[in-house]
Formats: C-alpha cells, sequence, structure tokens
C-alpha cells in the first residue's frame, strides 16, 4: 500500500519530502528527498530502476514530472544515480555532482538518447569544485558541502539552511527499514557501527567533517539510508560518536592484505 512520504519542512513556500519505502526487493532500503520553491524543485539521490518508478511517479503527483529543475548526485554509487538515462529522456533537469564523477555519467547514458533524442550528458551537468558551491532553488540558498572520502573520494553533502537540514549521505546511514527520527540513539549504534567502519575512509576524515558540521545551523541531519536524527541533542550525539570512530584505514593491518589460500 501506499504511504504517503515524510514531511521534513514544510512553511508554505519551501518543502522538503523524505520518501522511504519505494525500494522493493532485494534492494538494500534508501531514502529519496525532493526540495521545492517558487516553482522550482529538487530531487536528491533518486536511485537506480529499483526507484526510478515508483518516485517519478511521486513527483509526478507534486509537479509536472518534465519541469524538475535539477537532480542532486551527491556520488557515483548505483543507488543513488543509476537511472540517470530515465531522468535525463523525461525531464529538463540539471544534474550537480562532483567533477571528479562528472565525467563518468555518460556511462550511465543509454547510446539511444544521444541517437534518438539528442541529448547530452554533458551539457545538463553541472560539476562541483571540490571546495562546493551555493546556488538557489527558487528563493531559498541551498549549498553543496564537501564530504570527500566519505565514502566516495567525490562526495558532497547537500545543506538547506531554509530548512536547516543537512542532507548527509551515507554518513549517519543505518541499515534498517524506515527513516523515522531515531529515539534511542545508544540502541541505534548497532545499526550503523559495521556500516561506517567499513565505509568511511578514516578518523582524520570524519574528524574534519564533525569540524564543519557543528558550526552549521541545523534541526535534522538525514541520511540516505536508514533514520534521521533530529534535534540538537540528538544530532550532538550522532556527531560525538561518530568523531571518535575508528574506520576504513585506521583498522586495517598486513591481515587484511595476504595472497588468498
Amino acid at each position: 500500500m501506499r504511504r504517503e512520504p515524510i514531511v521534513l519542512f514544510d512553511d508554505g513556500i519551501h518543502q522538503c519530502l523524505l520518501f522511504d519505502d519505494l525500494v522493493t526487493g532485494e534492494g538494500i532500503q534508501s531514502n529519496q528527498f525532493m526540495l521545492t520553491n517558487s516553482g522550482q524543485s529538487l530531487l536528491l539521490d533518486p536511485g537506480g530502476d529499483l526507484t526510478y518508478t515508483p518516485l517519478s511517479v511521486e513527483v509526478s503527483r507534486r509537479i509536472t514530472l518534465s519541469e524538475l529543475t535539477y537532480i542532486f548526485a551527491s556520488h557515483q554509487d548505483p543507488d543513488i544515480i543509476a537511472a540517470l538515462d530515465k531522468w535525463l529522456l523525461h525531464t529538463k533537469a540539471q544534474i550537480i555532482t562532483s567533477q571528479l564523477w562528472a565525467r563518468f555519467l555518460p556511462h550511465l547514458t543509454a547510446s539511444y538518447l544521444t541517437a534518438a533524442h539528442g541529448i547530452s550528458t554533458s551539457e545538463r551537468v553541472i560539476a562541483l569544485p571540490d571546495s562546493g558551491s551555493v546556488f538557489n532553488l527558487g528563493k531559498a540558498p541551498l549549498k553543496a558541502m564537501p564530504a570527500h572520502f566519505l565514502h566516495s573520494v567525490g562526495n558532497f553533502q547537500l545543506y538547506d539552511p531554509t530548512s536547516k537540514i543537512l542532507f548527509s549521505g551515507d554518513m549517519g546511514a543505518s541499515l534498517v527499514d524506515d527513516a523515522q527520527p531515531v529515539t534511542d540513539f545508544a540502541e541505534h549504534i548497532q545499526h550503523m557501527d559495521d556500516f561506517h567502519r567499513r565505509y568511511m575512509v578514516s578518523n582524520k576524515v570524519i574528524k574534519l567533517w564533525v569540524n564543519m558540521v557543528r558550526k552549521l545551523d541545523l534541526d535534522i541531519i538525514a541520511p540516505q539510508h536508514g533514520r534521521i536524527f533530529k534535534g540538537k541533542a540528538m544530532i550532538d550525539a550522532f556527531l560525538s560518536w561518530v568523531e571518535n570512530l575508528e574506520c576504513g584505514i585506521d583498522v586495517l593491518t598486513q591481515d587484511d592484505y595476504c595472497e588468498p589460500k
């Protein structure tokens, strides 16, 4: 049964929606976000074939699909942007992503788009410099925040000062089946721990990220998988936990680099 999206913010002009139940079958649970302001719209990490049809239906309930303004791709993974060719074909959206991945996006675009429809991937991409960028959605500023190596080498998160939400991608992700706010942080750690230890590159990078995030005015951290962190206390609990986490290259030893037997 279709479930209504979670309304993260709505002041009558600016709206942020979270879709957390569109993945079916064997795919990992993921969150898709839609932001609208003053006639413009943005999809954040819309995913691949598992989410394209249900997400495009949900988007069509709210705007004219072809008029979608932006797609923000935090990095290059299949659950982020694998259905790129369909979004290019059925919308006019520009794709915002790291300059490191912009040149690889044509690999996700079927050749028939160029041959039959004259669609050029490169002409639709806004390539972000490593330092990030500020752009407007309608009358609302949005900030592409650098989050490199968390986990992708070219990785960005989206900060929305209007709603005070940081859309954090894989940082803060949890392996659960819903996106309701975390209520018991100590209990929630078990759903994040293994993922972060493997997917985040090093504690050094996490500390740099935490230092940046602590300067933001935040009400919500909304990861791409699992539950959100809502309220100052829960956000601080997450930042305090993750900034002390050993992960990635911190925990590797020679035993991890041995000839297989």
